[in-house]
C-alpha cells in the first residue's frame, strides 16, 4: 500500500490513493467494455488492505470473488504486457445478502428506519399522498407506536383514516382519498416481496465493516439480479443504507483508509424520476458522507446518467469505452472528455471511442486531492475467479455463515399493529352492554389500558433513542442502530 492501490498501467502506472478513497469515484462505460472486471479489481485491492466493501451484483457475476482465480490466455496475456512479476491468484472473504432472502442473509429494514420521504418515493405517491404519509409518521412518533414492518403500517393508515377528524386540528387535513391510494400502493409494494424486506432483525451496519483474520476487508455482495427488476425498490433501498451510513457512523473527517467502500452499479436508478427535493438531499449526503469514512463509487453506462451537481464530486474516474451513435452518445463523449484534467499528448474526446476492451482513461486523486492527468492505460487482472460460483456452491457457504443465526429468522416484536388491536378490541369491550357501573368502570379501565400501552411504549423507545423520535436527513429514524 506504499503507494496506493494499483489499478492500472498505461504511460505510467496509476494507484488510487487510500487516503483519497473516501472522495469518490465513477466507473463508466458502455456494455462489454470492462466495467465489471474493474469494479473486481478495485474491490479486491480495498479487501486486501483491510477495507470492507459492499457492491449489488445486478448481473449475478460477482460471486467469483469467493474463490481465487485460474490461468487462461487472456489473463496470461494480460499479466505479461503488464508485466506483474507478483501477480498470482487469490479469493476473497465474502458475505452474501439478499433482500429476498434467497441468494444471501435477509437484508431488512423497518418502516421506521425507511422514513416517510424514501418511503413516498417507493410508493410512488404524490406531493398531496406524500403530505399525509408524513402526518401518518409523525402520529406514529408522536404516540410511540413503532412501525416495524407492512403490517403496522397499514394498521395506522387505517387508524388515522378512521379518526382523520380527531387529528385534524393538530396535523392538518387527512385525505381518505389519499389514505386510499397509499394502501392500494402498498399491496403492489407488498406483491414484489415488500414484506420480505421489511421487519425484523434490521441490518446491523457493524456486519458490513467486518475484517478476516488475515486484516483483509470483507467483501459484502447483494444479490439483485432480481431486485433490480424492480427499479425503484433497488434504488431506494441502496439509498436508504448510504443514508443509514451518513446517520449513524461518527464524523472521522480524511482516514488514512476508508472504513467502507460502497459500490453502486446502475447508478441511473437512482436519480431516474427522483423529485427535486429528494435530488438535493441525495447530493447532500453524497457531499458529507465521506468525512464519516465512507466512499461511493457509482457504476453506470454513461455519465450524464448522473446529475452534474454529484459528478462533480466523484474525484477518481475510470472511464471505458463509449459508442457515438446518436447524438446523444456524441454529447456524452464530449461531456466525459471535458471532466478529465487534459493530457496533451491524449485527444480524450477521440480516445473513449476507439478504447479497447479493459482499456480506460485513469484519473485518480493525488495526495493533494488534485486529479491527475487523464491517462490512457490498461486494467490490471482481477486476482479472484472470474465466472460466478454455482448456486449449490453459494447456499452451501450461506449456511456456513454465522450471520445466518442472527439474520435467518424474522422477529416480530410489539408494535403498532399489536398496540392498535389491543386498542380495538379494548374499545369493543367497552361498548358491549353491561351494568352502568360496571360499564363505566370499563370504559375508564380501557382508556387506562391504552394510556398504557402507549407510555409503555414510549418507556421503551425513551430508553433506547430518547423520549422524542428524531429523523434525519432522509426522514429515516436516526439511532436506528442503537435501538438493537
Amino acid at each position: 500500500m506504499e503507494n496506493g492501490i494499483y489499478v492500472a498501467k498505461g504511460a505510467q502506472e496509476h494507484f488510487l490513493l487510500p487516503k483519497m478513497a473516501n472522495r469518490h469515484g465513477l466507473i463508466a462505460g458502455a456494455t462489454g467494455t470492462g466495467k465489471t472486471v474493474t469494479l473486481k479489481v478495485i474491490a479486491e485491492k480495498f479487501s486486501r488492505i483491510g477495507v470492507p466493501v459492499f457492491l449489488a451484483d445486478v448481473k449475478g457475476d460477482l460471486s467469483g470473488l469467493v474463490r481465487a482465480g485460474t490461468e487462461n490466455v487472456k489473463i496470461t496475456e494480460r499479466i505479461a504486457k503488464l508485466g506483474l512479476a507478483d501477480f498470482k491468484f487469490e479469493s476473497a472473504t465474502v458475505e452474501f445478502w439478499d433482500l429476498f432472502g434467497e441468494n444471501g442473509h435477509p437484508l431488512r429494514a423497518t418502516i421506521s428506519d425507511m422514513g416517510p420521504l424514501l418511503l413516498g418515493r417507493l410508493l410512488n405517491l404524490n406531493e398531496t399522498q406524500a403530505g399525509v404519509l408524513n402526518i401518518v409518521f409523525k402520529i406514529a412518533d408522536d404516540n410511540g407506536l413503532l412501525l416495524l414492518d407492512l403490517k403496522d403500517l397499514k394498521s395506522m393508515l387505517q387508524h388515522v383514516g378512521d379518526k382523520a377528524a380527531e387529528f385534524r386540528t393538530e396535523y392538518g387535513n387527512i385525505s381518505s382519498v389519499s389514505i386510499g391510494a397509499i394502501q392500494r400502493n402498498l399491496l403492489v409494494l407488498q406483491e414484489q416481496g415488500g414484506d420480505k424486506f421489511f421487519g425484523e432483525p434490521a441490518l446491523n451496519l457493524d456486519d458490513l465493516m467486518q475484517t478476516d483474520p488475515q486484516g483483509r476487508g470483507v467483501i459484502n455482495i447483494l444479490s439483485a439480479e432480481k431486485l433490480v427488476h424492480s427499479p425503484k425498490i433497488y434504488a431506494t433501498f441502496l439509498l436508504w443504507l448510504i443514508a443509514e451510513l451518513f446517520e449513524n457512523l461518527p464524523e472521522v473527517g480524511d482516514p488514512q483508509k476508508p472504513k467502507l467502500v460502497f459500490f453502486f452499479d446502475e447508478a441511473h436508478l437512482l436519480f431516474d424520476e427522483a423529485p427535486p427535493a429528494l435530488l438535493q438531499k441525495i447530493e447532500q449526503v453524497v457531499r458529507l458522507i465521506r468525512s464519516k469514512g465512507v466512499g461511493i463509487y457509482f457504476v453506470t453506462q454513461n455519465p450524464l446518467d448522473i446529475p452534474d451537481s454529484v459528478l462533480g464530486q466523484l474525484g477518481n474516474r475510470v472511464q471505458h469505452a463509449l459508442r457515438a451513435f446518436t447524438p446523444r452518445d456524441q454529447k456524452a463523449v464530449r461531456a466525459a472528455a471535458e471532466t478529465f484534467r487534459q493530457n496533451p499528448a491524449i485527444n480524450v474526446e477521440q480516445a473513449i471511442t476507439e478504447l479497447a476492451v479493459g482499456e480506460a482513461l485513469v484519473s485518480f486523486l493525488d495526495a493533494e486531492g488534485r486529479p491527475t492527468i487523464v491517462d490512457r492505460a490498461m486494467i490490471l487482472p482481477p486476482r479472484t475467479q472470474f465466472p460466478p460460483i454455482s448456486p449449490d456452491e453459494r447456499q452451501r457457504l450461506i449456511a456456513q455463515s454465522p450471520a445466518g443465526a442472527v439474520y435467518g429468522r424474522t422477529v416480530d416484536r410489539e408494535s403498532a399493529y399489536e398496540l392498535l388491536k389491543k386498542r380495538a378490541e379494548t374499545s369493543q369491550a367497552a361498548k358491549e352492554p353491561a351494568h352502568p357501573e360496571e360499564t363505566k368502570s370499563t370504559t375508564k379501565s380501557g382508556t387506562s389500558m391504552w394510556d398504557g400501552f402507549l407510555k409503555s411504549a414510549a418507556r421503551s423507545i425513551g430508553t433506547q433513542v430518547g423520549r422524542e423520535l428524531i429523523r434525519g436527513v432522509l426522514g429515516s429514524m436516526t439511532g436506528s442502530r442503537r435501538r438493537r
